[in-house]
């Protein structure tokens, strides 16, 4: 994103027109006109990745413009949480004439929290020993005197952490604040007061009942705020890392009805239809769960025409979108048998022509 085209003055305008483009999109599936949920115009990112710029004795993050390709010096950054920029700059002050730590030095991760926590990643283009390991805790110990963070480096095949590898952000939803440990390099929501906006919007969305199955469940980003609205709560998510983080969520957050199975959503489809079946069920009962509802927040590519098949048995769906174009595909199949309820568009990414959507749908 150039610099350049963060203009808070014209936020209203840009999101207006990226609204207007997302109706008429949709116009074929006649939706209704849509919850709009904005961004804040600035110190909006939870997370930034930023590449890394050795200039004889000086150092500095870099971001490259994808049209042109050429290097960007980034010494501030107005997207970034206060948290980030803080961080980025006292970093880069204390990396500078630090051989040890600045040598081979090639990214820097930065992910933050509304809760003030950031955890920091190193990423080297060389093996990191022993005099590595002390000067990072050095820095560590003093870059935790003005800030509540901890690090992380990274090489081929190497991973050290200093002291962990995750933060704990709190998100407040309905009147209620929920726990979530965020891990390094997994997953999160880019946005963290969207992300409210969407968990808001997806919890009041419909007249919940019955039991509720989630795909992508993620860390249980969805299902753990909506889990009151239900008797029960299956979810679903494939990658390990993300469901062991969904299990420390349920425990903090005090869950008791909602249990995560690691399978994708495909995996899940097939067990469903019978095709196949999987040691990682045992000990649950599919036909315990009275389900009219599926939620389902999938990857850029959308749902798998077998997975929209599954999806289109249930009564009502709730569908949270990266990419209204597969969204649409998905909807030519699923408005055969329900009707466009509800629709959304939070606006994850200010300034640029994204948006995510979110439909209700109900059979038909």
């Amino acid at each position: 994103m150039p610099l350049s085209t963060i203009a808070p003055d014209n936020y209203k305008q840009l999101l207006d027109d990226k609204v207007q483009q997302i109706k008429r999109q949709f116009s074929p599936f006649q939706i209704p006109e849509p919850d709009v949920f904005e961004s804040p115009t600035l110190a909006y990112r939870m997370r930034c990745e930023f590449r890394v710029w050795h200039d004889g004795e000086d150092l500095f993050h870099i971001m490259f413009n994808k049209e042109t390709k050429q290097k960007v010096r980034i010494d501030y950054f107005p997207p970034a949480s206060k948290l980030i920029d803080d961080v980025m700059q006292t970093l880069m002050k204390e990396l500078k004439p630090n051989e040890t730590l600045r040598r081979k030095l090639f990214q820097i991760d930065y992910l933050s929290t509304l809760s003030g926590e950031i955890l920091v990643s190193l990423l080297y283009h060389k093996q990191l020993d022993d005099e590595w390991m002390e000067q990072a805790k050095l820095l560590k110990e003093k870059l935790s005197e003005h800030f509540k963070l901890d690090l992380v480096g990274r090489a081929r095949k190497q991973k050290v952490i200093l002291d962990r590898d995750f933060v704990i952000e709190r998100l407040n939803v309905d009147g209620k604040e929920y726990i979530y440990k965020q891990v390094e390099n997994s997953f999160t929501q880019p946005n963290a007061k969207v992300c409210e906006h969407m968990l808001n919007w997806a919890k009041n969305a419909i007249e919940y009942k019955g039991d509720l199955l989630e795909l992508y469940c993620g860390n249980g980003n969805f299902s753990i705020a909506l889990a009151d609205k239900f008797d029960k709560v299956l979810a679903t998510e494939i990658s390990k890392t993300s469901v062991n983080a969904a299990q420390y969520n349920i425990e903090q957050n005090n869950i008791d009805n909602l249990k995560i199975v690691r399978m994708s959503a495909e995996e899940f489809t097939e067990a469903m239809a019978g095709t196949r079946k999987f040691n990682r069920l045992e000990g649950i009962e599919l036909a315990d769960y009275n389900c009219e509802t599926i939620f389902v927040d999938p990857p850029r590519a959308g749902l798998d025409d077998d997975t929209v098949t599954m999806v289109s048995n249930y009564q009502h769906i709730i569908y949270i979108s990266c990419n209204p174009d597969t969204l649409f595909n998905n909807l030519e199949v699923l408005d055969k048998t329900h009707k466009v309820e509800k629709f959304a568009v939070f606006d994850q990414f200010p300034y640029t022509h994204h948006l995510e959507c979110g439909v209700v749908l109900s059979k038909r």
